[in-house]
């Protein structure tokens, strides 16, 4: 939350109202509002509310003065704060507030301030691609309206209570990015979020580990579209993916009056499939699609249903990647159900930039590409990744440095390997694999037909640096991958400086 920014107004009676806390030293003033909050102490602003949340390296407990000092207006604790903290909270006027857990208290005050917020509250999952879609979303509605949109990736118990916490009652349309690792989770964020509309990009087998089926993985997303309120809600799905139907059915969308916008991107056949959406209200789509010479999609924008005839206008995507085409769609069906035009939503999309980790397009000194798509990975974003990379207009050579899957368990080999035998078709001159799991990808992909002589295992970021040191021309690109736990962002930052 920056300077400035919009946020919260709740005085330390609501605070206390919320959290079932009690003060350990009394406020000044009992209605002075807190106009933001904060559980990094470096954050605070004055008249902040400041969280110590507990931790395993760092107790958030040891910065409260460091955190009145610099303007905070209250604090919530849950271990009884030093002397030294309670005398200088006199001294300022400032409340210490004692909470019986501080992660919770967040939970509480989100809940009670979502109750103040106006405009739509737009709810976002899905397998891969909610991040990109959640940027693309907030940077199209940001063309028209107030937005106050999820902080990069923060979609967990925390990152979401905080984005409400972003947005004040005039904040137009708050877009929430949701993830999960189990069953459960997103409903348990939808009752915090209260969502109006919701978005789910697509299923894909990340989480497989835990929900053990597809199947299961898509009965975990319709908790998305269960939540959204009956005779007023509205689900925007993918037509494309054949989870679709299983999602509607599960979450009663047609019973309980939901109306079903629909959204998909190219196809060889230039088909869109209903995948199970029944009568949708909208649906937005897309059509004769290319790539330019820096590899970003070229293509026909199309909408049907919003409220006219056929629409159909030429976009430029400013991402990379057909597969970003979807995101797009995707992005442009929620813009449009807010009133925005088809012309307005292309432009929007044309200045559209990757974020940093997600196919983020760099160059070295020494003149090499880098796409550095090192934040995270699972075998759908994997394929994605390689068939953009192979659509990149590269001079030189094309290195993908490919790096282990998480939250597969025992369908990891197999994802791998299936990794492996899609790589093989993608036109690599050389594929470095990093990691245990990922071995079973380079097997494969020499089972499937590349030079095993261009394929190469590595166990470090050091190894796979000192191979691309040695081979690296000008010219030439490296594409990075894998999850966000194998570390491979530091094979961007050496390939870069």
């Amino acid at each position: 939350m920056a300077e400035g920014s919009r946020s919260m107004r709740l005085n330390a009676k609501q605070i206390l109202a919320c959290t079932g806390g009690r003060f350990l030293v009394d406020p000044i003033d009992a209605s002075a509002l807190y106009t933001g909050i904060s559980f990094d102490s470096r954050d605070i602003r004055p008249d902040w509310l400041y969280v110590a949340l507990p931790g395993e390296k760092v107790d958030g407990h040891r910065f409260v003065e460091d955190a009145l000092r610099k303007g905070a207006l209250g604090a919530l604790v849950t271990d009884m704060p030093p002397a030294s903290a309670k005398t200088l909270a006199r001294e300022l006027g400032a409340a210490i507030i004692e909470v019986p857990n501080t992660f919770h208290a967040i939970t509480d005050i989100a809940e009670a301030w979502r109750g103040h917020l106006c405009g739509h509250v737009i709810g976002i999952t899905g397998s891969t691609g909610k991040t990109t879609t959640k940027n693309l979303v907030r940077d199209v509605l940001a063309t028209a309206h107030s937005v106050v949109a999820t902080k990069a990736n923060q979609n967990n118990e925390l990152g979401v209570p905080m984005t409400l916490l972003a947005a004040d009652p005039e904040t137009e349309m708050v877009v929430v990015e949701m993830g999960m690792r189990g069953a459960g989770q997103i409903a348990e964020l939808c009752r915090i979020v209260r969502p109006q509309w919701g978005l789910v990009t697509n299923v894909g087998e990340c989480h497989i580990e835990l929900l053990g089926s597809v199947e299961n993985i898509a009965g975990a997303k319709a908790e998305l579209l269960a939540a959204l309120p009956s005779g007023t809600g509205r689900a925007f799905v993918n037509a494309q993916d054949a989870s679709t139907a299983l999602m509607l059915e599960t979450a009663q969308a047609a019973r309980r009056d939901v109306d079903v916008f629909t959204f998909a991107g190219l196809r060889a056949d230039g088909a869109v499939e209903a995948a199970g959406s029944g009568a949708a209200r909208g649906r937005v789509w897309a059509e004769d699609g290319s790539l330019d010479e820096e590899g970003r999609p070229v293509f026909t924008l199309c909408a049907e249903g919003f409220g006219g005839e056929v629409e159909k206008v030429r976009c430029c995507l400013g991402l990379h990647g057909e597969h970003n085409v979807a995101n797009a769609c995707a992005a442009a069906a929620i813009a449009h159900g807010c009133g925005m035009t088809l012309t307005a939503i292309a432009d929007a999309l044309a200045r559209a930039v990757p974020e940093s980790g997600r196919q983020e397009m760099l160059r070295t000194r020494a003149g090499c590409t880098v796409v550095n798509d090192a934040y995270n990975a699972n075998p759908d974003s994997m394929r994605a990744a390689l068939a953009a990379f192979r659509g990149l207009p590269v001079v030189g050579r094309r290195y993908a440095v490919l790096g282990d899957m998480g939250e597969l368990g025992d369908h990891a080999p197999a994802c791998h390997r299936a990794v492996g035998s899609y790589a093989a078709g993608c036109e690599l001159d050389e594929l470095i694999c990093v990691g245990e799991l990922s071995a079973a990808i380079a097997e494969a992909a020499v089972a499937a037909g590349m030079d095993d002589a261009h394929v190469s295992r590595a166990a470090t970021v050091a190894d796979v640096l000192e191979v691309l040191d040695a081979n690296l021309e000008p010219g030439d690109a490296v594409l990075v991958k894998a999850s966000h736990f194998m570390g491979l962002d530091r094979v961007v930052e050496g390939l870069c400086n």
